[in-house]
Parts: structure tokens; C-alpha cells; sequence
């Protein structure tokens, strides 16, 4: 049997998870990735493989703050909000591979309060 590395199997669950959602201009995909120092939201219409809107913690606004739950939250609220200004209210959400839990949880909980719905 052939091991392979964490970062194999995330883009194993990745791919599995993205077979069965897809982002349109109405309903665009609400992409998240998160790595140990940075984490970031797209909202990506893959009809016409086009990035909508966009939030990272790269961003001037995030500058000198640790990758925490705390920074997730803070990430998806401005993503709800930069997705309001951008028109768009729903969302279909892709997780990444990543675990639904800590940070990738927090930015969807802090997405819904600010307003979207997935």
C-alpha cells in the first residue's frame, strides 16, 4: 500500500468535494484555503472560471495577525461583507479538504452572521 502525504490527501478530499458542487454567477463557490500562516476566501463562478470576490489575510487590513480561529472569524465576516458589495447573497461552500472544524468553522459561522447564505 502506498502512503501518501497529508497534503496529498487533502487535495484527494478537495477533488471529491468539488464533483459535487459547482459555482455559477447566481450561486458562485465560496472557496476556502487555509495553510499555517495565511488563510483566504474566493467566491469563484466556474461556469465562466471567473474569481468574483476575494478575502485574505495577506490583505493590508490582516497585516501582523497570527493565522487564529479569532482571524478566521475576522476573515469570514469582511468576506461576507465583500461579497454583499459584490452583489452576492448565496453561496455554495467548498471547504477545501479541509476539515469542517476550527478555523475553516469559524469563517463559515462568521460568513453566516454577516449575512450570506449557504
Amino acid at each position: 500500500m502506498k502512503w501518501k502525504t497529508k497534503s496529498q490527501q487533502r487535495v484527494r478530499r478537495h477533488k471529491r468535494v468539488r464533483n459535487k458542487i459547482h459555482g455559477t454567477a447566481e450561486l458562485p463557490r465560496m472557496s476556502v484555503f487555509r495553510s499555517n500562516h495565511h488563510i483566504s476566501v474566493q467566491f469563484i463562478d466556474d461556469e465562466a472560471a471567473v474569481t468574483l470576490a476575494a478575502v485574505s489575510t495577506q490583505q493590508a487590513d490582516f497585516k501582523g495577525k497570527k493565522n487564529t480561529v479569532e482571524t478566521a472569524t475576522e476573515i469570514g465576516a469582511k468576506a461576507a461583507e465583500v461579497a454583499k458589495a459584490a452583489g452576492i447573497q448565496t453561496v455554495v461552500f467548498d471547504r477545501g479538504g479541509f476539515r469542517y472544524s476550527g478555523r475553516v468553522a469559524a469563517l463559515a459561522s462568521a460568513a453566516r452572521e454577516g449575512g450570506l447564505k449557504f
